[in-house]
């Protein structure tokens, strides 16, 4: 079992940053893949930013490449997302997500994360 606890959402104006956190308890941190997802009203979630067990890879969706990063504190059981020049259309609920397959390359479905945060709202005004 994998509990997540995410945390650093807010209000900020576009063009602004934000750094979430997730911390981990339960499992090994080191046994499993992170990801964050995020879900706007009326949309499904979505894939934002992934990183492997070991931080060594890491994959982001477009609309987020070169504006966020992940990062893993293995000796922390923490897990951030840092974002810079925020826009409108970031504003979702992000979600911190666990995949418990690390066999293979990092995946990007919702299916695939096994456990789940219980979300941080994050609004972007214009």
């Amino acid at each position: 079992q994998v509990q997540l606890v995410e945390s650093g959402g807010g209000l900020v104006q576009a063009g602004g940053s934000l750094r979430l956190a997730c911390a981990a308890s339960g499992r090994n941190f080191n046994t499993y893949n992170l990801g964050w997802f995020r879900q706007a009203p009326g949309k499904e979630r979505e894939f934002v930013a992934a990183v492997r067990w070991s931080g060594s890879r890491t994959s982001y969706a477009d609309s987020v490449e070169g504006r966020f990063t992940i990062s893993r504190d293995n000796a922390k059981n923490t897990v951030y997302l840092e974002m810079n020049s925020l826009k409108p259309g970031d504003t979702a609920v992000y979600y911190c997500a666990a995949d418990l397959n690390i066999l293979g390359g990092i995946r990007t479905t919702p299916s695939a994360y096994a456990f789940w945060g219980q979300g941080t709202q994050v609004t972007v005004s214009s």
